[in-house]
């Protein structure tokens, strides 16, 4: 049974809580329940990354959260730490919150989480709550909580129940303050009370509480990526549509998204999803589905994947062909490396694909990103747009930073060897660049030479 409701609290009952796995999710929740008022201690096996945090900075780029981190480590409400003990009977609830990497089949790589079973099920002494956050395959916290209750000196008085993050990239702050929704999947009456202390906060200002059992939270967190990831994918299969049949796919989103059992958001055609988290976790899903012979979920993610795939192969036909069928000796200038903006992660990057498909036919691939560290074979990093530009046989708009939006493509004359630019993200102003004499290509867009 699952229902969705909104409740109020009027005061925050401050907990101990432990977050285990202080990385992109880690971090940022760790420093989210200190802003509401709990007491927090981060786990994590790495030293390095423990020493950084507890200097108030963080190890990876993330709008806002460096502030949250400084403020709450300098008052000693939030701290990390490497030692189990610390928190195993300090804490009134655990958080897991480390990662599920991909298996080479698809499948969810679960030793993390069953990792943090092992270090910390020996050590918990009292009834606490184990509140999973990690994105993992329908039935793994139950299995998870059998595993502690056999540890736990406690036995049964360790309840598991899961409650799934929806955080972008870009905006892990916002959306962990000022949540669209909260998920508490429980079978505990008591595990239930305990999570309601703690999203006291956005519970008084009326987040809705969708409160549900083990399995429903568990698959609500990878059915909203599969959701994602195939309308992204269905408009690109659009973009394709009108690409043969001379339509403009910006125009079809627009009309799409007046409807609204339909809506705007995730209907930008370009290159497609990428990033650590929605190719890792659609793909599990559909290794899952398969697992519990669901054949038709299985293949419609498959269907997903391959459309996504297929961007980034159009978009380096596209390049060669702009460039006269041959990419060897040209230069190319690739705009962005990170899957999206607002974030330093390149991890299953559509740009970079895009950039080693080039290097690999021949071509001298420069890049630009205002906060990616690259290291990919065959391609230079570049420390400014103009570095990157410099005699370029064409330009690539890959990554979608409001900077690139900002170019003024008139003070380019002279930069470039040839004024020609592919918009994957289809994010700039086509009229400008084109009075500026620039050909322009979109995906999905007819007449844009």
């Amino acid at each position: 049974m699952c229902r969705a409701r909104c409740c109020a609290s009027l005061y925050v009952v401050p907990l101990n809580i432990s977050v285990i796995g202080t990385n992109y999710l880690g971090a940022a929740h760790a420093a989210g329940m200190a802003e509401f008022g709990h007491r927090v201690i981060g786990v994590d096996i790495d030293a390095r990354r423990v020493d950084v945090l507890n200097s108030g900075r963080s190890t990876i780029f993330e709008r806002d959260l460096e502030p949250m981190l400084a403020r709450h480590t300098s008052t000693g409400r939030l701290r990390f730490t490497t030692d189990y003990r610390e928190v195993a009977d300090w804490a009134d609830v655990h958080f897991v919150a480390v990662g599920t990497p991909a298996n080479p089949d698809g499948s969810a790589d679960l030793s993390q989480v069953f990792a943090v079973a092992e270090t910390l099920g020996p050590l918990l002494t009292r009834p606490t709550v184990i509140a999973g956050k990690s994105t993992v395959p329908v039935g793994t916290a139950m299995m998870l909580e059998a595993r502690l209750r056999e540890l736990a000196p406690v036995g049964d008085g360790v309840e598991v129940m899961w409650n799934p993050e929806f955080l972008r990239e870009g905006y892990a702050v916002t959306d962990t303050l000022r949540p669209d929704r909260i998920v508490l999947g429980t079978h505990s009456a008591e595990a239930l009370r305990t999570m309601r202390y703690v999203y006291a906060l956005p519970i008084s200002e009326n987040v809705p509480i969708v409160e549900c059992d083990i399995a429903t939270a568990e698959l609500i967190k990878t059915a909203a990526n599969a959701y994602l990831a195939m309308k992204i994918s269905f408009i690109n299969a659009m973009a394709q549509m009108c690409e043969a049949a001379g339509g403009d796919v910006v125009l079809l989103a627009d009309a799409l998204g007046y409807d609204s059992r339909i809506g705007r958001e995730f209907l930008n055609a370009g290159l497609g999803f990428g990033g650590g988290c929605l190719p890792k976790d659609i793909a599990a899903l559909a290794h899952r589905a398969g697992e519990l012979g669901v054949p038709q979920l299985t293949e419609l993610i498959e269907a997903v994947e391959h459309i996504n795939s297929t961007q980034r192969d159009e978009m380096t036909r596209l390049t060669i062909s702009a460039l006269g069928g041959n990419a060897a000796g040209k230069r190319v200038a690739v705009l962005g490396a990170t899957f999206k903006p607002g974030t330093d992660d390149t991890r299953n990057s559509p740009s970079l694909t895009v950039a080693a498909a080039l290097a690999k036919a021949g071509a001298e691939v420069r890049v630009y990103d205002p906060q990616a560290h690259i290291h990919q074979p065959g391609v230079t990093q570049h420390p400014s747009v103009l570095d990157a530009l410099a005699d370029a046989d064409i330009v690539l708009h890959l990554t979608e930073w409001p900077e690139f939006r900002q170019l003024d493509p008139m003070a380019l004359d002279g930069v470039v060897r040839s004024k020609v630019l592919i918009d994957g993200r289809l994010k700039l102003h086509r009229p400008t660049w084109q009075r500026a004499g620039w050909k322009v290509i979109q995906l999905g867009r007819a007449s844009t030479w």
